[in-house]
């Protein structure tokens, strides 16, 4: 720690001579893995950027120079550089340091990101925003080959291209992994360019087998093997100054290549090859273990939690699809890069003909799922509430439109915890409760969850199943694939004057609720098709109605309670507790919903507030 500990700002960084880098890059990887196994969060992807992140810190006037970092969950080294170092123990902590790039957060965060693919359009603009203003400065996009299978990216390079006088570098970190492992054409292109592994290999073999004089030619000849193998690659074809693959955790070979293409005009495609987890035998040997553990004692090594006895609302899912394709063979698995956060693994192994990873491409993940539905096949697209907000239009032109039958299994609905609001799903029930032809649920339990799935599924059209992550109430799930009737909640507790209309996560809170005020509590379980029937008798029956999801208020459930009342004539005083209209930080899960008073204690109190005046008698139940 003796130079990273003086080191406040990159300022400092480009102050050290060529040769403490070195040394302060081992130092920096060091107390990267001290910090990140005390706290939790990403960790293969943060060591294998550790030089990478030295270099362009040196070589580049930052913050002056703008760099973006895609998905930004490898900007650990960065955070600390940039005068964050001392706040890493709060890392993805409620009122701490996000785990992602943040605006707000340094002016080192030149751009927000958390989702895939944004880099190079984003840091294309920035550079021509340095053009017109007439400022030199440069702009820097560094994304992995993970990213570059989403077609934004290649919008991007399709529109820098031509635009020739702009000084935008775009910087390919090519560690063979994205988090799945790697998927698709693009994959196999980058290895023939002698990247990763096959590239290492072929130098090593040509020093252990050429005998002296024939080593020499070849050690003449590597500086244009690159050429005479690809002679035009893609990205040149696309009007970049391709240069590479180089070493990217050789700072002698990192530096004076940035320092040299820092002179050049126009844009510029840097292809560097780094590994995943570098410098930590157990995240290098398994780096999907290690994308994003838990604490961890280094020494042993991250070992995952004991199951608890719950099992996690994924697991659900990824079980329930095992039984349905053993039921159906017209059942189709889609998921975009994400098998081990969808819980598909179970479902690749067993059924690999039918599983298909099509990478960082949320868009085409939809359509192809569409294209399957036509040919009389059954898709079930596995995706994250937050990265189907990235197959909208897809979902409403490509399915609902022509009522194709899909089934979307939406993880991650609600909030998320550490991940934070680029990762919270937030806002499913509002943006798919308007598509015609939509059938959307939100589970309440485990087995319900089963059951919606399996309803899902059997619908002839499309519908969304939204889950939240983890574990649930703990319920029994039944081994039977059994449905649910379309559009019809269920009353789970009878009470006096107040309804609560609970959907999905929000049942088992609200029955407490309900509990201490002595409330009747309804599981809604359909967004749409609301159960008009129920509310109109709910209604009829009590004097006040509440509402509680864990989504947006605005667009959400409650507002199709309101509408429904609107429609039907219905004059009933109506609260609508959810997420408010605002982005939450990272945090505890448990933390953040409370701080929205959407837990037992603030659902209560919510309500007893604001109905005290009109009932005087309104008391919480405490026995």
């Amino acid at each position: 720690m003796k130079l990273l500990e003086n080191i406040d700002s990159p300022a400092d960084v480009r102050k050290l001579a060529r040769t403490q880098l070195t040394p302060l890059a081992h130092e920096l990887r060091s107390y990267l893995l001290d910090s990140v196994s005390k706290t939790g969060g990403h960790l293969s992807s943060n060591l294998g950027t550790v030089e990478l992140t030295v270099a362009l810190h040196y070589v580049f006037n930052t913050p002056h120079d703008r760099i973006v970092w895609d998905v930004g969950h490898q900007t650990y080294s960065h955070k600390i550089l940039t005068g964050r170092r001392e706040r890493m123990h709060t890392l993805r902590q409620l009122n701490g340091i996000s785990g992602f790039p943040k605006r707000d957060e340094s002016e080192y965060d030149t751009f927000g990101t958390a989702h895939s693919s944004t880099s190079i359009s984003a840091a294309l603009g920035m550079a021509q925003a340095a053009k017109i203003k007439g400022e030199h400065r440069h702009a820097i996009a560094v994304i992995g080959d993970g990213s570059m299978t989403a077609g934004m990216a290649f919008e991007a390079l399709n529109n820098a291209g031509v635009q020739e006088d702009v000084n935008l570098l775009v910087i390919l970190n090519d560690n063979d992994m994205s988090i799945s492992p790697p998927v698709g054409a693009l994959n196999r292109y980058l290895a023939r360019l002698m990247s990763g592994q096959f590239y290492a290999a072929a130098k090593n073999v040509g020093k252990s087998v050429l005998p002296g004089p024939v080593l020499e030619l070849a050690k003449r000849l590597e500086e244009h093997a690159k050429g005479m193998v690809v002679p035009a690659t893609m990205f040149e074809e696309f009007g970049f100054n391709y240069i590479g693959p180089i070493d990217g955790h050789d700072l002698e070979s990192l530096i004076p290549t940035l320092q040299n293409i820092k002179q050049l005009k126009g844009p510029q495609f840097l292809h560097v090859v780094t590994k995943k987890g570098q410098g930590y035998k157990l995240a290098e040997a398994d780096p999907v273990l290690y994308h994003g553990p838990g604490k961890f004692n280094p020494a042993e090594g991250f070992k995952p939690a004991v199951a608890s006895g719950k099992v996690s609302y994924t697991e659900v899912f990824g079980n329930w699809l095992c039984d349905m394709a053993a039921a159906d063979k017209r059942l189709v698995g889609i998921t975009p890069a994400m098998r081990e956060g969808s819980g598909m693994v179970g479902f690749e192994q067993k059924f690999p003909d039918r599983y298909f990873d099509v990478g960082i491409a949320e868009q085409h993940a939809v359509t192809f799922g569409a294209g399957l539905a036509c040919e009389g096949l059954k898709p079930v697209v596995a995706i994250y509430s937050t990265f189907l907000q990235r197959g909208y239009d897809q979902l409403i032109h490509d399915v609902a439109l022509q009522n194709l039958d899909v089934t979307f299994a939406l993880d991650r609905a609600g909030l998320v915890g550490a991940d934070g609001a680029t990762h919270a799903g937030n806002y499913d029930m509002a943006y798919l409760r308007c598509i015609p032809n939509m059938v959307v649920m939100a589970a309440s339990d485990e087995n319900e969850c089963r059951q919606m799935l399996t309803t899902g599924y059997q619908y002839q059209g499309p519908a969304a199943i939204r889950y939240p992550r983890g574990a649930g109430a703990g319920a029994a799930i039944k081994p039977e694939l059994t449905t649910i009737e379309i559009g019809k909640g269920e009353i789970k507790r009878k009470g006096q004057k107040i309804a609560i209309l609970a959907f999905g996560s929000m049942v088992t809170p609200a029955v407490a609720a309900g509990e201490a005020l002595d409330a009747t509590v309804a599981n809604m379980r359909f967004v749409k098709p609301l159960d008009v029937e129920l509310v109109k008798q709910l209604a009829a029956e009590h004097d006040y109605l509440v509402t509680v999801e864990e989504g947006s208020i605005m667009g959400g459930a409650g507002s199709a309670v309101a509408e429904a009342l609107a429609a039907e004539g219905v004059v009933k005083p109506l609260q609508m507790l959810g997420l408010p209209d605002k982005f939450i930080d990272h945090g505890d899960p448990a933390k953040l919903l409370a701080s929205v008073g959407l837990d037992a204690a603030g659902i209560t109190a919510s309500i007893q507030q604001r109905h005290a005046a009109a009932e005087p008698r309104l008391v919480v139940n405490n026995g």
